[in-house]
């Protein structure tokens, strides 16, 4: 799948005419929709995380903590539009990567997915579906895209906050993106074998969660745990400022699962609405465990919950009806809880490894769950509209596919693991 036009595509009218003129590929709904998707996504890393992450740790951290996300936003913006985005989009260099090169030089381009020269392969040979007619410029695609990677490894930093040399971080993002990110990325979305075998990954549940995860578990193992008394007892600097910043995560999510429909078109609203309703009802059922099981409510655990169906509902956002949104909501509240209050506490694994903020359930253990739920629940319309890559997509409640897209999904989340 190229990521750029034939030179034939940009009309010359429109390069020769000044800034005044229209291109007559693109649609300015999409277009704004997608810049304003976009900056929400990015105001989940900074402000959102960064507010987060400097007030949920000890005040002797707040600022180191605050400052990796702030620096991780900074180096991958860098990476990323000098090879990072062809690494993850471009021309393919084996299946599961793409050639690195600059993006900076679109210019006019159109996004991939109104080029006449973009080929959709699926059993039925290729095709175009309403849902991929969105027309906005690839420098649209490179920055939505960019906030996803730097999302991506902001979180990871959940697992080692608390110890992690900054100088340490300053070398482990630009290779983590390289080396781990890129692949999964394109593997799933840039035209690589998990797509064209037909693993479904609306939005990232596997690519930016089971990624960030499973990455962070090993990074907390590596780095060592915190000090004993800092393992024993860490409480948040400024509780208001966690709900601030986990504030902002939720509501940003909005463009993070609307923005990935790709056009302002009904999946966008369906799978903003499915966020919102499955992230309350996560929320409320991880706080009512927590009264039930402890005695009282807990405002750390209720922005766990929030976080843990933000990310379960990621893969699936756009491709479900919205009645699933509250099933969804109520596993997503309660599974990772089970994993994080019952499970960490009795498994010699993951007492063993010191992940600070618990990054290995809300997002290890939920974008698995999503990917599961996505077997569960996906709507072979809803599929079909989204251009997923193959016919056989039904989930279990639609007559299913006897297991095969639930091994797939299982053989995806394993691989973006490894």
């Amino acid at each position: 799948m190229p990521s750029e036009a034939p030179e034939s595509y940009i009309p010359s009218a429109y390069i020769n005419s000044g800034y005044g003129a229209t291109p007559e590929w693109l649609n300015k709904g999409d277009n704004a929709w997608q810049l304003t998707a976009a900056t929400l996504v990015g105001i989940q890393s900074m402000p959102g995380l960064v507010i987060l992450y400097g007030s949920i740790v000890k005040k002797k951290w707040a600022v180191n903590s605050a400052f990796m996300a702030l620096y991780a936003l900074a180096a991958t913006w860098l990476c990323w539009v000098m090879w990072g985005y062809k690494m993850s989009s471009g021309e393919q260099l084996v299946p599961i990567w793409g050639k690195a090169g600059s993006s900076l030089g679109f210019r006019f381009l159109p996004s991939r997915a109104t080029m006449p020269s973009t080929v959709i392969y699926r059993k039925d040979g290729k095709v175009k579906t309403p849902a991929m007619d969105s027309h906005f410029g690839m420098a649209d695609m490179v920055l939505f895209q960019f906030f996803f990677a730097a999302l991506t490894i902001i979180m990871l930093a959940g697992s080692v906050l608390g110890r992690m040399s900054f100088r340490a971080w300053m070398l482990f993002v630009p290779l983590w993106l390289i080396f781990s990110y890129t692949v999964g990325a394109f593997s799933m979305w840039g035209g690589g074998f998990l797509w064209q075998w037909g693993v479904i990954d609306y939005a990232g549940g596997y690519v930016i969660h089971v990624s960030s995860g499973v990455a962070g578990f090993v990074a907390a193992y590596w780095v060592g745990p915190r000090l004993s008394k800092d393992r024993e007892r860490f409480p948040p600097n400024n509780m208001l400022l966690v709900l601030t910043g986990a504030g902002l995560l939720w509501l940003g999510w909005s463009g993070f699962n609307g923005g990935a429909a790709f056009g302002a078109h009904v999946i966008a609203g369906l799978a903003v609405l499915n966020t919102h309703v499955a992230a309350a009802t996560s929320l409320l059922t991880w706080t009512t465990l927590d009264v039930f099981f402890f005695g009282k409510p807990s405002v750390i655990g209720a922005v766990q919950g929030m976080m843990t169906d933000l990310v379960v509902i990621t893969p699936a956002a756009g491709l479900v009806p919205g009645w699933t949104a509250l099933i969804m909501g109520m596993l997503a509240g309660s599974i990772p809880w089970w994993t994080m209050m019952v499970l960490h506490r009795r498994w010699w694994v993951l007492q063993r490894v010191d992940d600070t903020l618990g990054v290995i359930h809300t997002h290890g253990v939920g974008g698995i769950l999503g990917g599961i739920c996505v077997d569960l629940f996906a709507d072979p319309t809803l599929c079909r509209y989204m251009e997923v890559a193959v016919e056989d997509t039904n989930g279990v409640f639609y007559g299913g596919n006897g297991g095969i897209q639930l091994a797939k999904q299982l053989a995806g989340a394993a691989f973006i693991a490894g």
